[in-house]
């Protein structure tokens, strides 16, 4: 197992590092393209590929979900978090965003509490007010003017945390294809009908960064299937940590940007509290919002990993555990079930 964990480690790391340059890419465009038109084409390139596999999904039942309304909440949510995201990497320095988007992890576990009935213990609750003090510290209101850019990255990080819970709450009985399937076509339809307010011709060479971030995002994401096949959850979901380095080494590259002392405070702490979170539920239970819903912050265009994992047939164990691995204690607590 640790060497299946070493390896896993290096994928989810490679995998991050993919994610991180289909961000750069992101913020490139953004200089000249509204978020609207990026998400909209690069989401166009990706349908091929993901309609191939639905067509490959095994099993009976039709493309109807079961939860109308959570699916479309969540489709709503998932759409949002695409536009908003995709704006803040376009406006803010790279290691910001990110930052705020890595608190979506903390809200996860908060709204783990209404909609899954969840009981938050004490060191989780204080791990998720630190790390919303982490985000304080990033945002410093009434010391720095809050932008556009800044309400759109919280936008973004409480969309993906609400498609995250969602996904969670209606996983087990809806198909993956679904999950997958309408907030696809949400993305092109909602966003098609805005572009031509906000459609601007592009280069040939522009049109390809579109398809480069479509292939970069696919890539990325099987490569994180492929770490959570050989590796436990416990290892894998920490390393989207790793993006806070690369948005440095990018940010200072490429853009000029050099993370100012608040935003490395605010992050560590965000980043600390989340690592807490992210291993105190591996300990205490296999059902974890964060380590089963969550592969890296939200960006709203991309396949969800758990998602393309249904269709596999595989499911993220927190343990590592292969699917049909008899349980050691109860696989779904009862909802209040405390978890400290």
């Amino acid at each position: 197992m640790a060497g299946n964990n070493v390896r896993g480690a290096l994928l989810a790391l490679l995998a991050f590092a993919i994610f991180a340059t289909h961000d750069v890419v992101v913020k490139v465009l953004g200089a000249d393209y509204h978020a609207v038109q990026i998400i909209f084409f690069a989401g166009l390139f990706g349908v091929p590929l993901v309609s191939l596999m639905l067509i490959r999904e095994r099993g009976d039942g039709d493309l109807r979900p079961r939860r109308p309304g959570w699916m479309a909440l969540r489709t709503v949510a998932v759409v949002i978090t695409g536009v908003t995201a995709f704006y803040a990497f376009s406006v803010l320095p790279l290691a910001e965003t990110y930052a705020i988007l890595f608190a979506a992890p903390l809200l996860i576990t908060v709204l783990a509490i209404p909609i899954l009935g969840e009981k938050v213990g004490l060191r989780r609750g204080l791990a998720v007010l630190a790390g919303l003090a982490g985000v304080l510290i990033v945002l410093r209101p009434g010391v720095q003017a809050l932008s556009l850019g800044h309400a759109a990255a919280l936008t973004a990080a409480v969309g993906g945390a609400v498609a995250s819970v969602i996904v969670r709450k209606i996983g087990g009985v809806e198909r993956a294809s679904v999950l997958l399937l309408y907030p696809m076509l949400a993305n092109l339809a909602v966003l098609g009908a805005a572009l031509p307010l906000v459609y601007r011709p592009m280069a040939i060479g522009d049109l390809g960064l579109m398809a480069v971030i479509a292939a970069m995002g696919l890539v990325a994401t099987f490569t994180i299937i492929a770490a959570y096949r050989s590796a436990e959850a416990v290892v894998v979901a920490p390393m989207q940590y790793s993006q806070m380095v690369w948005a440095a080494i990018f940010g200072y590259a490429i853009f000029g940007e050099v993370p100012d002392a608040a935003t490395i405070l605010g992050a560590s702490v965000i980043i600390a509290s989340g690592l807490y979170i992210v291993l105190r539920e591996a300990r205490v239970s296999r059902t974890s919002p964060v380590l089963r819903t969550q592969a890296r912050p939200e960006t709203g265009n991309l396949p969800r990993v758990s998602a393309l994992m249904g269709l596999s047939g595989r499911r993220i164990d927190p343990r590592g555990r292969p699917p049909d691995a008899p349980p050691d204690g109860p696989a779904n607590p009862a909802p209040g079930t405390p978890r400290r």
